[in-house]
Formats: C-alpha cells, sequence, structure tokens
C-alpha cells in the first residue's frame, strides 16, 4: 500500500464542506487522482484514527485558462467526501 501523506493531498474547507461537517458528519479532502475508493479509506482511517463508513469521489475537470494565444488548462483533480462513523470526529475540523 502506498503512505496514506500520498494519497491525501489537502483538506477543503469552505461553507458546503462546513455544512456537510455538521450534518451529516463527512468530511472534504483533495486525494491523488489515481487513487481509489478503498486506499482512500484506508489512508483516512490510518491518517486521523478513525472509522470510515462509506467514501464518494468526484472527479474535477481543469478549467480552461489562458487566452487566445496560449490556451491551456488547470490540472484534474480528484475530491473526496468520506462519512465518518457516528461520534467520530478528526480534531483538525474540529478547531475550524
Amino acid at each position: 500500500m502506498r503512505d496514506p501523506r500520498t494519497i491525501i493531498l489537502a483538506p477543503i474547507i469552505t461553507e458546503k464542506s462546513m455544512y456537510l461537517k455538521e450534518k451529516y458528519n463527512q468530511v472534504s479532502f483533495w486525494v491523488d487522482p489515481s487513487a481509489n475508493k478503498i486506499e482512500i479509506k484506508k489512508a483516512v482511517e490510518d491518517l486521523f484514527k478513525v472509522k470510515v463508513v462509506d467514501v464518494q469521489t468526484i472527479r474535477v475537470k481543469g478549467k480552461p485558462k489562458g487566452g487566445f494565444r496560449n490556451p491551456g488548462r488547470t490540472s484534474i483533480r480528484k475530491k473526496a467526501i468520506v462519512r465518518l462513523a457516528e461520534g467520530q470526529t478528526i480534531e483538525f475540523f474540529e478547531t475550524l
């Protein structure tokens, strides 16, 4: 198995992610685009010592950037929404 720190790249801190945390006990992360749901689940459980119930993943397409002469796109990213077991929390999200 790969190192969990290479799978979980960064937490997502937005109004919507905070709403999901409070209402449904779900947290959001940017993850490695090649990671699958099983790897994401194991990585979250190893890094944060919590029980994961469900993982949903979303591939985010790159936005077009540049202009007429230099067309390009930003990188493709992957977002994971992880539902934690009842009563489980991640300290990082509790301090926000």
